[in-house]
């Protein structure tokens, strides 16, 4: 019997992603024994009270179903935390959701809210996920590219993003502080995505899972888009445990909003994981909880590693734009002689053995960031001491 079928059985949105960078990069450090800066994960746990909760869930019997929205108990934490930090109101029965992690809380709100068709706005570089999550949906993304400007900072050109907006435009998809630039957006900036979203009657998906890591030196802080006039009722606000408590393994992320947006995130997000990490739930409640002291220190020690990987890149030759927030720094190769940043991450283990990200391929507009890779200084003083060392070696 002869067959006709189709030699790749993928469908065609999904074919132009391939294997995540991410993976990619750290199976070369592996391979290399190279230091590994590209992927965002911290390498130390994060605070005691949250790992102990843990263990007493897990020796407790909390290891079966929980609440498909999350446990009551979590739901809460999550409410309570953001009328502290942020004086926003939800209420846990209903405008919270608990998900696997903030990468399927922002996929099931595009599953859930996007036609074939529709049209998401994104700022470009852009996490890989969101360009499948849009794919996945059969929308169609309307990037806008991020800059680097005189100052060091990265910004957009308003009439970009005006042109960006039609009438088939669905959502607007804001991540602040900003992966992988670190920038943090402003007030005229965010004010500016406010009253394009109320003029075009859009929803607004933000992903602000580094909320609590903006640097004291930044220009502004952060500011969640649902606070201003008119957007609480159309955004579906995202965040998780993973970056503010250096757990991004247990995957627990949270998305809250007015009823309906929360429902229709929902109704897709229960047939992907149905539910997730029941005994990690009730420890991340209690993180949410910690005093403002966790928060502040860990955002300081953060920002002291961050000046200390600035600092080696800027003395290896890199044009270094520093960040405002987040776990990143993107870099410049130019003054090292690169021209493309795929070729040049590739090679960077065997130069000197250390692992970075390149940024062109989280761009629409590739030449936008043929130039710029990332770097990750969530990592111990002495793992970044060695990196810097190594980086010399460039110059």
């Amino acid at each position: 019997m002869t067959t006709t079928m189709d030699p790749d059985p993928l469908v065609r949105r999904m074919r132009p992603f391939g294997t995540t960078i991410f993976a990619e990069m750290s199976a070369l450090a592996v391979r290399t024994g190279a230091v590994n800066l590209g992927q965002g994960f911290p390498d130390t746990d994060g605070p005691a009270e949250m790992l102990a909760a843990a263990v007493d869930a897990l020796r407790g019997g909390q290891n079966q179903y929980p609440p498909g929205p999350g446990i009551p108990a979590l739901r809460a934490a999550v409410a309570a935390h953001q009328r502290r930090f942020w004086d926003l109101e939800y209420d846990p029965d209903g405008e919270v959701l608990v998900t696997a992690g903030a990468t399927e809380a922002i996929a099931a709100a595009i599953l859930g809210l996007c036609e074939p068709g529709d049209e998401v706005v994104c700022f470009e570089p852009y996490y890989d996920s969101y360009a499948a999550s849009i794919a996945l949906a059969g929308a169609v993304r309307r990037p806008v590219t991020l800059r680097p400007t005189d100052n060091g900072r990265y910004a957009f050109d308003p009439a970009e993003l005006r042109a960006a907006f039609g009438p088939r435009t669905r959502l607007v998809l804001l991540n602040s502080p900003h992966n992988p630039t670190g920038k943090v957006f402003d007030a005229a900036e965010l004010a500016l995505i406010a009253e394009l979203c109320q003029e075009y009657d859009t929803y607004a998906v933000t992903d602000e899972v580094y909320e609590h890591l903006v640097f004291t030196d930044a220009d502004s802080g952060h500011v969640p888009l649902a606070g201003l006039p008119g957007m609480w009722e159309r955004t579906l606000r995202v965040s998780s445990a993973g970056k503010t408590f250096s757990c991004t393994g247990w995957k627990i992320g949270w998305a809250s909003g007015p009823a309906r947006l929360v429902a229709a995130t929902m109704r897709v997000k229960q047939f992907l994981t149905f539910v997730n990490g029941a005994p990690l739930q009730p420890a991340v409640a209690v993180a949410l909880a910690l005093p403002d002291s966790y928060y502040d220190g860990y955002r300081a020690d953060l920002q002291t590693r961050r000046d200390q990987l600035v600092g080696g890149l800027t003395e290896a030759g890199f044009g270094v734009l520093s960040p405002e927030g987040t776990y990143f720094v993107t870099a410049d190769i130019t003054a090292l002689g690169g021209r493309d940043g795929m070729e040049f991450c590739r090679a960077l283990p065997e130069r000197c053995g250390v692992v970075a990200v390149p940024t062109q391929v989280f761009y629409d507009d590739a030449e936008a960031g043929r130039r710029l890779v990332r770097f990750a200084f969530c990592k111990r003083p002495e793992v970044l001491a060695e990196a810097v060392t190594r980086l010399r070696a460039l110059t």
